[in-house]
């Protein structure tokens, strides 16, 4: 089995590192060069390759980098200035002896995609599916988005969810407002502030616990359509259009 460790950089970003008991890693969207350097020193590793999710420069920023120090190749979206292998639904990368396959997940960026192993039961995710959250739409559609997430939430509950960002704490305030009277959203805001008090990353997620209490997995149940309904100010029914009502007043929470 693999081991997964985030390296913090910047504000509240994690870069994912992936070793096994030979002093390789792999390391998930890089955006500083320099954190993974320092640690592959620190623990005498040697880097075999590299995963992107997107191309925002948080997640790309040190690939060039690692690629020169340490001569290896990144796979994964399609970031025409850093990806020497650009993996579309359903491709498959070896990292360190265990199979990922390439899920295309668009919505916050066109390119997005994440990256699942069956046998790891692992997904990183990038920046589509949070704890508690999902990524804004920047650049996709409400309905790329929505499918994106319902393809996530179709993997298996026990699923390890690896985001990259610490937004933990914040999301689990809105969904709160979403669903104030959920103990699954109060039970995931108690554990949030203990463990960050502590200073430890709330991350990984499991998919199953993210379709208890992610406001955005759950656009089909009464409490969300009933908080959609009420920020719309109109019924609201269809999934994607609950969806889009949760997601346009969490842009302005």
């Amino acid at each position: 089995m693999l081991k997964i460790k985030p390296i913090p950089a910047f504000n509240d970003n994690y870069i994912w590192l992936l070793t096994n008991n030979k002093s390789e890693a792999w390391v998930v969207d890089p955006g500083d060069a320099l954190p993974v350097i320092d640690h592959l020193n620190d623990e005498k590793l040697q880097l075999r390759g590299i995963l992107i999710t997107h191309h925002h420069m948080d997640h790309t920023g040190g690939v060039d980098q690692l690629k020169q120090i340490y001569d290896v190749q990144a796979y994964g979206a399609d970031v025409a200035r850093c990806t020497d292998n650009v993996l579309t639904e359903g491709e498959t990368v070896d990292v360190l002896g265990s199979c990922f396959r390439t899920l295309s997940i668009p919505g916050h960026t066109l390119d997005h995609v994440g990256f699942y192993s069956e046998e790891e039961q692992v997904l990183f995710c990038g920046d589509t599916l949070f704890f508690a959250g999902c990524g804004r739409i920047f650049e996709g559609t409400p309905e790329q988005m929505y499918t994106s997430l319902m393809k996530l939430a179709a993997l298996p509950d026990e699923t390890r969810v690896y985001p990259t960002h610490e937004y933990t704490q914040a999301n689990l305030k809105f969904a709160a407002a979403v669903e104030p009277d959920s103990p699954y959203v109060l039970k995931a805001s108690r554990e949030a502030d203990r463990v960050r008090n502590s200073n430890l990353p709330t991350l990984p997620t499991t998919i199953g616990d993210e379709k208890c209490h992610n406001p955005f997995l759950r656009s089909h149940q009464p409490p969300v359509i009933a908080a959609a309904t009420e920020q719309s100010g109109t019924l609201v029914v269809d999934p994607v259009k609950v969806f889009t009502a949760i997601r346009q007043w969490k842009n302005c929470f």
